[in-house]
């Protein structure tokens, strides 16, 4: 092998794509889209490695280090080496470069992270590398029926209809329960601080492919203290995203319910309740929005009270996991 390194150019990702063949990984398969020329804004380095053959230089490797808008503490690479150039050190030599390349990053930020499927040669690249796990997160199907619906009240409809509510994801007191819900359970790689239109781009406008959201309020309140009537709308205890349409009882649109395929949702909680009400709102919720139809959750570890609820369910049967979990691998601090 006569293995050189240069920046990326335009037309190496077919060539990549053509000696690499299909992804191995899902996380391969997004990473891919990161590799692209280096720039400033956002600030990227993007690294080819070339082997000569016959005469030619082909590509057989690439390396990518990036900075992320969101959770701005670490940089994103990735790596990825033709099959027959592994064991090789072109890897190693690519880590070294980007590594290099981070140490000039505008932000100052230097320490690489990226995401691995346990057991494969990217999660033992990195293991090697010294890249440790911060987080684990799974993809989780919950099956109809899973749990048994709440009764909110007096088990009457305008009970729960005080309750369950179909609410615009335009809402800012959605807008704010989502962000600070995010930031909560990332603690592990902090957002930093979330706008209320950083939310709304992100997570509930059409470009994010947000449908509709459900939220479970705790009853209502009187904003005048005991003896006075209530009037006030409860607190917002939970919230579920639909990232394909949701209709308000709960059943998944009239294209998922169809088609048979899991409902996309995030599914959350006001973080400050504690942590028996956190669990309780996002059962009762979960019950309601899986009652007819499938819904695939991502179940990071740090989602304590989510786990709490779908765990069981797994263990039972009734849920199951989608794809292999991930591992979010970073340099120690």
């Amino acid at each position: 092998m006569a293995i050189s390194y240069r920046e990326w150019h335009d037309g190496d990702d077919l060539a990549l794509l053509e000696i690499w063949g299909g992804p191995e990984t899902e996380q391969a398969r997004q990473f891919r889209g990161t590799l692209a020329p280096s720039g400033s804004a956002p600030w990227r380095r993007c690294i080819v490695a070339e082997d000569v053959v016959d005469g030619v230089a082909i590509p057989v490797a690439a390396g990518v280090v990036h900075e992320a808008s969101l959770h701005p503490e670490r940089l994103w690479a990735y790596i990825e080496v033709d099959r027959h150039h592994r064991r090789a050190g072109v890897g190693s030599t690519l880590l070294t470069m980007l590594r290099h390349e981070a140490a000039q990053s505008p932000s100052g930020v230097s320490r690489l992270r990226t995401k691995v499927e346990p057991g494969t040669p990217g999660a033992a690249f990195a293991e090697a590398a010294g890249l440790a796990p911060i987080q684990r997160s799974r993809l989780v199907v919950v099956e109809p029926g899973a749990l048994r619906l709440p009764v909110f009240g007096d088990g009457s409809e305008a009970a729960a209809s005080e309750q369950v509510e179909d609410l615009a994801t335009g809402s800012v007191e959605l807008s704010d329960v989502v962000g600070r819900y995010y930031t909560a359970v990332h603690g592990w790689d902090s957002p930093g601080e979330l706008s209320i239109g950083t939310v709304q781009r992100l997570f509930l406008d059409e470009l994010s492919g947000a449908h509709g959201a459900i939220v479970l309020r705790a009853p209502k309140a009187s904003a005048f203290g005991p003896g006075v009537p209530a009037s006030k709308k409860g607190q917002l205890q939970a919230f579920a995203i639909s990232y394909a349409e949701l209709a308000p009882d709960g059943a998944a649109g009239e294209g998922a319910a169809k088609s048979g395929h899991p409902t996309d949702v995030f599914l959350g909680h006001e973080p400050k309740l504690p942590e028996d009400e956190a669990r309780a709102a996002v059962r009762d919720l979960l019950a309601l929005i899986a009652f007819q139809h499938p819904v695939v959750l991502e179940l990071d570890h740090s989602m304590e009270a989510l786990r709490a609820v779908v765990e069981p369910l797994l263990e039972s049967g009734k849920a199951r996991l989608q794809g292999a979990e991930t591992l979010v691998v970073s340099d120690p601090a």
